[in-house]
């Protein structure tokens, strides 16, 4: 194929927390590299998927939910979502179906009004309301801005993320893929591995718990001979409180959340996995530039 046959670029996913981003980028890509959960704010960092078809290259760009942040921690995720923005082709805004537009000063709204780039809008979740309701959202969106495309998909039954994909491709500048075909991220292995654990601690845990958590693979041993990825993790956690709950009576908690995150990481890898977890408690982390530049938000 002629290089100018060939399109390729980058993709940035906004939107507000628990719209589905993460769950989109997770079906475009046919396997998991962003984790998801219902509760918001899971996706702290951004996350690259890449999407290779016989083309174009979509380099994506899933990013933290845009909120009001307050904290450094939650600075930092807005900043994440907001600088993602920077240099790429495109930007595709999700929303959920049902949902109502973003107030004036919603993060939402200021991001929209400041993009150079195209921008389209992602309605979320369409199975969740009737087709009138769907049509009378989308005209109010239109009255909002004027979007490249609207795209109503469902991102967890896949409901027509195909043709979105396929209409993205022609939307990107000619020019070579950026990477080899068979990647889908360039995220090191032990960072989504971290992730995972993350992930089964706020399905796992209540309320309180999963935004104090932060998780580090302290050692990440290949054994090949054994066909074993040997891994030793710390969970950190602000509080002793939250640190018995995530510990549970008899260690059954970290034990359940154990369970759950190897067989992912095994999923993930495509080898067995020896998974050994810790929990530590370090007072006010999501507060210090110094503890969130050691756990690796920075």
């Amino acid at each position: 194929m002629e290089e100018m046959d060939f399109h390729s670029g980058f993709i940035a996913l906004i939107g507000r927390p628990n719209v589905g981003k993460s769950t989109l980028l997770n079906r475009i890509l046919g396997q998991k590299v962003a984790i998801t959960s219902n509760k918001p704010q899971t996706t702290r960092n951004r996350i690259l998927g890449i999407h290779t078809t016989e083309r174009a290259q979509l380099l994506f760009l899933d990013t933290p939910g845009l909120h009001q942040a307050k904290g450094n921690l939650n600075r930092y995720m807005v900043e994440q979502a907001t600088t993602a923005c920077s240099g790429v082709d495109l930007v595709l805004l999700l929303t959920e179906a049902g949902t109502s537009l973003p107030e004036p000063d919603e993060p939402v709204r200021r991001l929209l009004g400041s993009l150079k780039v195209p921008i389209s809008l992602v309605i979320n979740k369409i199975d969740r309301v009737a087709k009138p309701a769907l049509l009378g959202q989308i005209d109010a969106w239109r009255q909002l801005h004027d979007f490249r495309d609207i795209f109503p998909v469902s991102a967890l039954s896949g409901n027509g993320v195909d043709a979105m994909v396929t209409l993205l491709e022609n939307q990107l500048p000619p020019g070579p893929p950026y990477y080899p075909e068979d990647m889908v991220t360039d995220l090191p292995e032990r960072f989504i591995a971290a992730e995972m654990v993350r992930e089964k601690v706020m399905r796992r845990t209540r309320d309180e718990v999963p935004y104090g958590v932060a998780v580090t693979v302290d050692q990440f041993e290949e054994k090949p001979g054994r066909n074993l990825v040997a891994l030793h993790a710390t969970i950190h956690v602000e509080r002793d409180s939250h640190k018995r709950i995530l510990i549970g009576k008899g260690g059954q908690m970290l034990k359940a959340i154990g369970q759950d995150a190897r067989r992912e990481i095994e999923r993930f890898l495509g080898t067995r996995v020896f998974l050994d977890l810790f929990v530590k408690v370090q007072p006010d982390w999501t507060r210090s530039e110094r503890l969130l530049r050691d756990l690796g938000y920075h």
